[in-house]
């Protein structure tokens, strides 16, 4: 018999439902925190979202510095720079404000706070030595699930790449998804990020790290996803397709938290990495024809999430409900006029396929993809995207 180890990772705490932003009072006052470093972005400050946070704070007697100098796709100097904001300002933990990217600089913030030396020092599995600084994450959109993981993407914009760095030590001590906070999302963000959801779900399952923990949750997530993202999209004031967005995230981020991923990320990266495509955009684009490439290695699997995408595989074999799969997939999207082929990128190049796909390679998460193949299959997946 194969013995196998589980590890679970998970945040400590989370908060979830309408309204629940002012309840984080209650955990920093006894935590005895004095000064927050708040990581956000510009878009957020100038429509004065972040104002419900501050003015949380301010009645709480907390007091905060601002770094809003944070991109779509994160980048060293701002974590460099918001590093320098913390330590010059004394601040003793940090509240990540938005989506992915504001959670993944605060998290490469926090590392360094600790740790020390170069963010570059930390790419792979669980390199630091030293437990990160206090961070709450706070979600102002429903896809990344980054409120409450162990992974934090980077972006070398010297080399064109986006660092994967996957380590324990920067979880969240406190996650906060709020409905109310996503309420003003545009209609091209709760797409964008909606299926950057579905993606981790769908990878989290096929993953060859699954189990029956993150099989559930990955499932729960699609059906969710499959029965309110399109509401989400079409109305952006429907706070009940929010909320239930905001689990449908939340159970996705707990999948692939603990299962991990596949190549539609390894891919979305680079994309980011070479074009500063959104990370939401990239994974939405790329997530059907990669299932397409997969689901010959597990064509079951698919099947069942063809099942809770709300296609009906009666009397169809794995194979012929695996297709199904990637139809519905393409068909939502097709719904939420997301961009079919990596052609309607802006500066994408053929010629860069061949970077592309062996860059992707070195992806940590291409791991636990359950079909392998050789950099010229990789190749391939992107030349169908064209």
């Amino acid at each position: 018999m194969n013995k196998k180890v589980i590890e679970y990772f998970m945040t400590p705490i989370s908060i979830l439902g309408v309204g629940c932003l002012d309840q984080i009072v209650n955990y920093i006052k006894p935590m005895a925190f004095r000064k927050a470093l708040i990581v956000s972005d510009k878009i957020l400050v100038e429509m004065k979202l972040i104002d419900k946070l501050t003015d949380v704070l301010k009645s709480a007697g907390v007091f905060y510095i601002i770094h809003d100098d944070v991109s779509p796709n994160p980048t060293i100097p701002q974590v460099d720079y918001g590093l320098k904001l913390f330590q010059d300002n004394g601040c003793d933990f940090l509240i990540s404000f938005g989506g992915g990217s504001p959670h993944d600089c605060a998290k490469a913030i926090a590392l360094l706070a600790t740790n020390g030396g170069e963010i570059k020092n930390y790419v792979g599995l669980n390199k630091s030595k030293k437990t990160s600084a206090p961070l709450i994450a706070i979600n102002t959109t429903a896809g990344t699930g980054s409120e409450l993981t162990r992974f934090c993407v980077i972006t070398d914009e010297k080399n064109h790449i986006k660092m994967t760095i996957t380590d324990w030590h920067v979880t969240p001590i406190i996650a906060v998804n709020d409905a109310e906070l996503m309420l003003g999302m545009p209609p091209s963000l709760t797409a964008a990020t909606g299926m950057d959801a579905l993606t981790h779900a769908i990878e989290a399952y096929v993953s060859t790290n699954a189990t029956p923990v993150t099989d559930c949750k990955a499932l729960k997530a699609i059906e969710l996803i499959a029965g309110y993202l399109k509401a989400a999209f079409l109305n952006g004031s429907d706070i009940h397709a929010r909320e239930m967005m905001v689990y449908a995230e939340y159970l996705a981020g707990i999948a692939f938290n603990n299962a991990s991923l596949g190549y539609v990320h390894a891919l979305a990266h680079q994309l980011g990495g070479m074009y500063n495509l959104p990370h939401g955009l990239a994974n939405s684009i790329m997530l059907p024809y990669v299932v397409d490439y997969n689901r010959h290695a597990v064509p079951h699997h698919y099947a069942a999430i063809a099942r809770a995408l709300g296609k009906d595989t009666k009397d169809l074999s794995d194979e012929a409900a695996a297709l199904l799969a990637v139809t519905a997939i393409k068909e939502l999207a097709q719904d939420l006029n997301i961009p079919k082929t990596l052609s309607e990128v802006r500066g994408f190049n053929e010629k860069d396929i061949p970077t592309l796909a062996a860059n992707a390679l070195k992806d940590i998460c291409c791991v636990t993809n359950p079909r392998q193949g050789p950099q010229e299959e990789i190749e391939g997946i992107l030349r169908s995207a064209i």
